[in-house]
C-alpha cells in the first residue's frame, strides 16, 4: 500500500514455478519437538545477554550507566579531578560507540563474504581479548596513561560488540549439536534466532525470536548495572579499583563460554544455499534493496536519535532520588532498578509483535512513546516536582520504547532481505541507527542551550524534537516497510532469486562453491552431500 510507483513492498508469496526454492527451508526439514526447535533461539540468547552486560551507556543518555557506566562513576571518585579533567573521562564510555559502528560495517562484510561462523568467533575473540585488557588497564603506574589505555581498549571492545549486534538471521539445522552452536551472538545472534525459529510452529516465531534477543538484551543491562552494586556491597563503598575492575572481569565470563561452544561452528544451512560469497551484483542489489534500505536505516537512525534526548529523564529521576555523595550501592541499586523497566515492555510486546506483526507493533509503540513524550514534556515542571509520579510516567515511556523500536527494529532490519546480502544490509542500517545516537549526543544539548540556561524550556525542548521525529518514524514504517509475515524470510529468498534471474544474473552462483570451507554442499536441484572441510 501506498508505495508510489515502486515495486510492491508486501512480502509476495513463492510463485509456483518458485516452489522448491521456498520449500527449502520449511518443507525440506521435518518438523521437531519443540525442545529441540527452541534451542538454537534459547542459545542466541545468551550471547545476546553476553552483549547486552559488556555493552556501554553514558550515564546520563539513552539508558542508567550499565557496567562501562558503573566504572566512569566509579573513576570519578576515585581519582577525582585528576580523572574528570583528562580525556578518557569525556571518551571512556564513549569510545566503543566508534567501534562499534566498524565493527557492524566490518563484520557485516565479512559475514556475508568469508564465513558466518569464523566471523561469529573472530568477533567472540575480540570481545574476550579485550576486555580481558580493559579489566587490566596500567601504564607505569601513571593514572592518566592508564585512563588512555582503558580508552582504546574499549575502542576495539565496541568493534567486537558491533560484530555482534549484526544480528544475522541463522538457519535452522539438522542436528540437535549443531542447533546449539548455530546460534551464537549477534552478527550471529539474532540472526541464527531469526531462521532458526522457523522451524517453530507458526503465529509464534516473532515471540521467541524476541523473548531470546531484545529480552536477553535488557537482561544483560539489568546485571550490568546490578553486578557493581553487588560488587560495591561487598567492599562497604569501598576499594574503588576492585569495583570498577571486578565488574568489568566479570563480562569476560559470558563470551568465554560461547567461545568454547562455537569452536565447533558449521556454516548455516541457509548461508550454504544462499550465499553471495563467489559474487554479489552489487547494482542489482541496490536497485533491488536500495530504498528499503534507506527507509530501514532512517527509521533506526531517528530512533537511536530520539532515545538520547529522552534519556536525560533518568537523570532527573535519579538526582531527586539521591544526591551527588550518595554511596555507590544506592547510585547502583537506582541504576537497577531503572533498567527492570524495560522489562515489561518487551516481554509483552513480545506476544504482540506475533498479533499484529512486527511493523505495526513498531508503529504502534513509536506512536505511543511520541505522545507521553509530549505529556511528559507540556507538564514537565509540574510532574518533575513529584518526583515518584514522574518515575512512574517514565517507567511506561521505557516500556513502550521496548514493546514498538526495541523489540522489532532489528527484526525488521533482519527480515526484510534475502540471505546473501543480510549481513550487510543488517550492519550498514545498524550502524547508520548507531551513527544517530553519536549525532543525537551532539546535537541535543544545543537544543538544549536554546531553551536558555536552567530554565523549563530547556527540558523541554528536546522533547519537543524527539516526540515529533518519533511520529516521523512511525509514517515512514506505515508507509514504506513492509509487512513481516512467519515466513518472510524464505519468501524474500524466493523474491531476490525471481528478481535476480529476470535481469540475466545467473543464480547458479548463489550457494558455496565445492571447493569452500562447509560441511555441506547444496545442489541445484536441492539435494545435498557432506564433505570435508577444504575438500
Amino acid at each position: 500500500m501506498f508505495n508510489f510507483g515502486r515495486r510492491s513492498q508486501e512480502p509476495e508469496a513463492p510463485r509456483e514455478g518458485d516452489a522448491r526454492v521456498a520449500g527449502d527451508l520449511d518443507a525440506s526439514l521435518p518438523r521437531k519437538p519443540f525442545f529441540q526447535a527452541a534451542l538454537p533461539v534459547f542459545a542466541c540468547g545468551a550471547g545476546l545477554f553476553s552483549d547486552g552486560y559488556i555493552n556501554n551507556a553514558r550515564e546520563t543518555r539513552s539508558r542508567p550507566p550499565q557496567v562501562i557506566g558503573s566504572v566512569n562513576t566509579v573513576l570519578k571518585l576515585q581519582y577525582g579531578d585528576v580523572y574528570k579533567t583528562s580525556h578518557a573521562a569525556k571518551y571512556v564510555a564513549d569510545i566503543a560507540f566508534a567501534g562499534t559502528v566498524v565493527g557492524q560495517l566490518v563484520f557485516g562484510f565479512t559475514s556475508d563474504h568469508w564465513s558466518r561462523s569464523n566471523s561469529l568467533v573472530t568477533s567472540t575473540v575480540i570481545l574476550i581479548v579485550f576486555t580481558a585488557l580493559a579489566t587490566g588497564s596500567y601504564y607505569k603506574g601513571d593514572a592518566v596513561g592508564m585512563f588512555n589505555m582503558l580508552t582504546a581498549w574499549r575502542f576495539f571492545v565496541g568493534i567486537g560488540i558491533g560484530a555482534g549486534l549484526i544480528r544475522e538471521q541463522w538457519p535452522s539445522c539438522r542436528r540437535v549439536w549443531h542447533l546449539t552452536v548455530c546460534a551464537g551472538e549477534y552478527p550471529a545472534g539474532s540472526v541464527g534466532c531469526a531462521e532458526s525459529s522457523g522451524e517453530l510452529k507458526s503465529g509464534t516465531r516473532n515471540r521467541w525470536f524476541i523473548l531470546f534477543t531484545n529480552t536477553m538484551i535488557d537482561w544483560g543491562f539489568v546485571f550490568g548495572a546490578f553486578v557493581p552494586y553487588v560488587v560495591a556491597a561487598a567492599t562497604h563503598d569501598g576499594h574503588y579499583s576492585t569495583i570498577w575492575r571486578t565488574s568489568l572481569g566479570i563480562g569476560i565470563v559470558f563470551p568465554l563460554l560461547l567461545f568454547l561452544i562455537r569452536l565447533r561452528l558449521k556454516e548455516p544451512e541457509e548461508f550454504s544455499k544462499q550465499s553471495m560469497r563467489r559474487q554479489t551484483p552489487y547494482l542489482l542489489v541496490l536497485k533491488f534493496y536500495g530504498f528499503r534500505l534507506f527507509c530501514v536505516s532512517l527509521i533506526w537512525f531517528l530512533y537511536d536519535f530520539s532515545t538520547y534526548a529522552f534519556g536525560i529523564y533518568s537523570s532527573d529521576i535519579l538526582s531527586g532520588i539521591y544526591s551527588d555523595d550518595a554511596p555507590l550501592t544506592t547510585i547502583f541499586g537506582w541504576n537497577t532498578v531503572i533498567n527492570l523497566f524495560y522489562l515489561p515492555g518487551a516481554l509483552l510486546g513480545a506476544w504482540v509483535s506475533d498479533w499484529i506483526g512486527p511493523r505495526y507493533t513498531l508503529i504502534l509503540g513509536v506512536s505511543l512513546q511520541a505522545i507521553v513524550g509530549y505529556i511528559m514534556a507540556g507538564v514537565y515542571s509540574k510532574i518533575s516536582k513529584h518526583i515518584a509520579a514522574f518515575a512512574v510516567v517514565y517507567g511506561i515511556f521505557l516500556t513502550l520504547g521496548e514493546l514498538g523500536p526495541g523489540n522489532n527494529i532489528g527484526l525488521l532490519a533482519a527480515k526484510t532481505c534475502a540471505t546473501g546480502v543480510r549481513g550487510r544490509y543488517y550492519g550498514i542500517a545498524a550502524a547508520i541507527g548507531k551513527i544517530g545516537a553519536f549525532v543525537g549526543t551532539w546535537v541535543f544539548p544545543y537544543i538544549q542551550a536554546a531553551g536558555g540556561s536552567g530554565t523549563v524550556e530547556s527540558a523541554q525542548y528536546p522533547f519537543w524534537v524527539a516526540s515529533s521525529l518519533c511520529l516521523l518514524s512511525a509514517a515512514v514504517t506505515f508507509f514504506f516497510i513492509p509487512n513481516i509475515g512467519q515466513d518472510t524470510i524464505t519468501y524474500e529468498d524466493v523474491r531476490f532469486r525471481a528478481y535476480l534471474e529476470s535481469q540475466g544474473w545467473d543464480t547458479a552462483q548463489l550457494g558455496l562453491a565445492k571447493g569452500d570451507s562447509s560441511e555441506t554442499v547444496y545442489t541445484e536441484e536441492g539435494q545435498t552431500h557432506e564433505k570435508a572441510r577444504g575438500g
